[in-house]
């Protein structure tokens, strides 16, 4: 029995499999994805199913492409020309998908180990990154949901102050989880940059890089930066390595450390 952490799937099947294959995935293990199983890659809607139907052999959390597919859907924003989960809106089964995908978490734990899709806050403490997820939450999780996807978009609030309410608390929480990589000496994320580390304005720090307050002894594991490859220590492990982009889908298993890796064709180019 093996726990296997999987970088951004983005809707590349056929790559989930061969690695799934690469590992001897077997019924006896589980697997989680640390978000945007979806788009971008040519199979969202095979990636998406295969997902859902490990049932609980999966655990996944939601990333920024999982929350733009929401929002889609319930026609808060106009799908990207880059977006690729038509094939999803269109199923015969999408309610049950989107309705199934709406109940995933932002952050889970287990094992010594925390999965988020992005990040978690530097500010925050592993019991506040906790409850802060849990409001996030009990909002999407609500009959009145879809009008939090009315205001989830925009780059502020940029820093955090626990005095945050409504949709800019929210939006602050949901930025820092699923889209941060830089923050600057004020605690303020930054957006615009996506590249390596080395490679951002100066002033600014990767949020892991950042002194926090989480446990000594805990494995943080994310993805969401392709431009960091499959990467970390013993406590950061970044899991994206662009298999979208061209890169690879890489795995970790979390009982023994061992990272393993399939190389991807990439649906998309830089």
């Amino acid at each position: 029995m093996s726990t296997y952490a999987i970088g951004d799937v983005q809707g590349c099947y056929d790559d989930l499999q061969r690695l799934l294959e690469k590992i001897q995935f077997s019924d006896d293990d589980t697997l989680w994805f640390a978000g945007d199983l979806i788009n971008r890659g040519p199979q969202s809607l095979q990636s998406l199913e295969f997902v859902y139907a490990l049932g609980e052999r999966a655990v996944c959390v939601l990333g920024n492409h999982d929350l733009h597919l929401l929002a889609a859907a319930l026609g808060a924003r106009a799908p990207h020309k880059s977006d690729t989960f038509d094939d999803i809106l269109n199923a015969p089964n999408r309610d049950e998908l989107l309705d199934w995908l709406r109940m995933q978490p932002l952050i889970h734990v287990e094992h010594s180990a925390v999965m988020v899709h992005a990040g978690i806050y530097p500010g925050w403490t592993l019991t506040q990154a906790q409850a802060l997820a849990e409001e996030f939450h009990t909002v999407l999780r609500d009959h009145d949901y879809a009008d939090y996807f009315q205001h989830m978009y925009g780059n502020q609030p940029d820093r955090w102050d626990d005095a945050l309410t409504g949709h800019d608390r929210l939006r602050f929480i949901v930025n820092s989880f699923t889209r941060m990589r830089f923050i600057d000496g004020d605690g303020r994320l930054d957006m615009r940059e996506s590249g390596p580390r080395g490679s951002q304005a100066q002033g600014l720090t990767a949020w892991f890089e950042m002194p926090n307050k989480l446990p000594e002894n805990l494995h943080v594991i994310f993805g969401h930066w392709a431009a960091l490859g499959p990467s970390g220590n013993k406590r950061f492990l970044s899991l994206d390595s662009g298999c979208v982009w061209g890169g690879s889908l890489t795995a970790w298993n979390i009982e023994t450390g061992e990272l393993t890796c399939v190389d991807c064709d990439g649906a998309m180019r830089y």
